[in-house]
């Protein structure tokens, strides 16, 4: 592959000192599947796969000033976000992004750590909402994230999953992956995409396995590395789905932590 055509990759999100998640997660699902990553972190945690100790947020001109060396110098062909932590960093990040208007970009709304810190002030969703998801050509709610976004209960079946989609859909993006996993009274994990037109169920097996510490980060990094590299949104979806289902089912190769360990990202190498 000739330099030219590298896909460009760009993730805007949190240092997870743990490697498990966040920035990290993103540059290793980005290389996995043959996208150049670039980064901009927005915050530094000190984090392990136990637990966030402490979130530091990146001052708002420092995340500007990244967003602009990337763009002023790159070729960016797809930009994900994840933890954005508070509304000024929300609308910064939606100021730099309706300024150098990317063709993709994937919105993770990012709010719970899996051990359960808040990585997302309650402030910040409405800035996300109004700013940030009418830009997205896809977003990623997981059923908790989609139940805050929408200020509703969570769903607790595939029907009310299917009438929660649609809804997420009026919030403004160009379309929706509900991630099912939260739904455990199924052997499958059935996520759902919706387009405005198809409405596509996305089943796999459940895997049972604790170390799924960076599912929801690598999803949607693998995502963009597909639409980077010229995938259609669908089409990227479901090998990102192939991908981050293999990375789980191989997850407890690596022993990596005491908690919520990392999925395995280079599965296919190691």
């Amino acid at each position: 592959m000739s330099e030219k055509n590298i896909p460009i990759a760009l993730t805007i999100a949190g240092s997870d000192s743990g490697g498990g998640a966040g920035i990290q997660a993103d540059l290793k699902a980005f290389s996995a599947l043959g996208a150049y990553g670039a980064s901009v972190i927005t915050a530094v945690t000190a984090q392990n796969t136990c637990e966030v100790r402490a979130i530091h947020p990146v001052p708002i001109k420092v995340i500007s000033e990244q967003i602009n060396a990337v763009f002023d110098d790159l070729k960016v062909d797809a930009v994900k976000t994840g933890m954005l932590g508070d509304a000024e960093t929300v609308a910064c990040v939606a100021d730099c992004l309706s300024r150098y208007k990317p063709a993709l970009l994937i919105v993770d709304p990012v709010m719970v750590a899996k051990s359960g810190d808040a990585l997302l002030l309650d402030s910040a969703v409405d800035m996300l909402k109004k700013r940030l998801i009418p830009l997205a050509s896809l977003i990623t709610p997981n059923l908790p994230e989609a139940a805050v976004l929408l200020g509703c209960a969570e769903p607790t079946t595939l029907a009310q999953m299917e009438t929660m989609v649609k809804q997420l859909m009026e919030l403004g993006a160009g379309a929706v992956l509900l991630k099912g996993g939260h739904l455990e009274n199924s052997a499958e994990a059935t996520d759902l995409f919706y387009d405005g037109e198809q409405l596509v169920r996305l089943s796999s097996p459940r895997l049972l396995t604790k170390n799924t510490h960076g599912t929801g980060c690598t999803l949607a990094s693998a995502i963009a590395a597909g639409v980077a590299a010229g995938l259609d949104t669908l089409t990227a979806v479901k090998q990102a789905k192939e991908y981050i289902d293999a990375a789980i089912a191989a997850a407890d190769d690596l022993q990596v932590g005491q908690g919520h360990g990392p999925v395995h990202h280079f599965y296919k190498y190691w």
